[in-house]
């Protein structure tokens, strides 16, 4: 039996695992274990914090490592993530050397794999609809930023994950106060390109209520408040998720399902329920019927990013 250690490196916090490829092919988690990202000065670092502890599964020992992180990934070696502050590079000799064999990811790649995980397959349903066989796998989600990926059934029954780093595009706001609430965030935020990361991020949320309340929270003050299920911060939020969402369906024409990931609505589904999620999701007067086909999931598990670190190992194991 093989072992693999899935990483999921965020901004926030780092996400261990220790998974097992069982004699019958299955995947088997055996343990899992969180550090903080900002606590720890490199990615080696990191590493000898989770050997000195009582995580079940050293890193030199994993057969094979398979580390998600949230950036993009330049020769599958190396990647300097945006919302931490140091780098990763495989290639180089301390790096290389505490992992016997190790495969570099973005992060969103490892949610797209997730989707064919047992986690995906017991996601929630939001919205119905007739998922293709053959067709592509959308993912996306928010969390410190928005994360995007698809996936790609290939002819071997196996998967090809492909990533996306669309949350750094501007967001696509479209009515007079949409574009007044813009202002504001550039003002407030001193950020002169306002994107999808920060719309549909915690931070956005932040900012959305500053705008329409003004009151200033934090955004777990924001969705613990007792308003927030009736809030017209959360009917704004619901329609940017849901515009987020039918805007990538329709890039990637997402037949094979769309998966929704990340701590802001795996924590607070109440955004995807909302009638404004819906009703802007399906909003296209050209495609609407299209959109209208197309299931919509919630990925609540927040190690899902290691399931699909494991299930991306596991492909590596079998091929190789």
């Amino acid at each position: 039996m093989k072992s693999i250690l899935a990483a999921d490196i965020g901004g926030t916090n780092s996400r261990f695992g220790h998974f097992r490829l069982e004699r019958d092919g299955t995947l088997a988690l055996i343990a899992t274990k969180w550090l903080p990202t900002s606590e720890a000065e490199s990615f080696t670092r990191l590493l000898e914090q989770l050997g000195a502890g009582d995580f079940s599964l050293p890193p030199e020992e994993a057969d094979l490592a398979v580390i998600a992180v949230a950036g993009p990934v330049e020769r599958g070696t190396y990647c300097d993530p945006p919302y931490i502050s140091w780098d990763i590079d495989l290639a180089r000799d301390e790096e290389r050397n505490s992992l016997q064999q190790a495969h570099l990811i973005n992060d969103f790649v490892a949610q797209a794999y997730a989707c064919r995980s047992p986690l995906g397959r017991s996601a929630r349903q939001i919205l119905a609809g007739e998922i293709v066989a053959e067709g592509t796998i959308g993912v996306l989600g928010a969390g410190t930023a928005l994360g995007k990926a698809s996936l790609i059934p290939l002819p071997d029954s196996t998967f090809q994950a492909l990533p996306s780093e669309g949350g750094h595009a501007y967001f696509p706001f479209v009515s007079e106060r949409e574009f007044a609430f813009q202002e504001f965030f550039r003002k407030k935020s001193g950020r002169p390109h306002i994107t999808g990361n920060l719309v549909v991020s915690g931070r956005g949320l932040r900012y959305l209520h500053w705008f329409l309340s003004g009151e200033e929270l934090k955004p777990q003050e924001v969705t613990g408040s007792a308003e927030w299920d009736k809030s017209e911060t959360l009917a704004w939020f619901a329609g940017f998720y849901g515009r987020v969402c039918r805007d990538y369906a329709l890039e990637m024409l997402t037949l094979g399902g769309l998966y929704i990931a990340g701590g802001v609505a795996a924590g607070n589904p109440d955004i995807l329920t909302h009638a404004n999620f819906k009703s802007e999701f399906l909003d296209s007067p050209t495609m609407g019927h299209l959109l209208a086909k197309i299931p919509v999931f919630l990925i609540a598990d927040q190690d899902s990013g290691l399931w699909g670190s494991a299930f991306h190992g596991q492909q590596q194991l079998r091929q190789g």
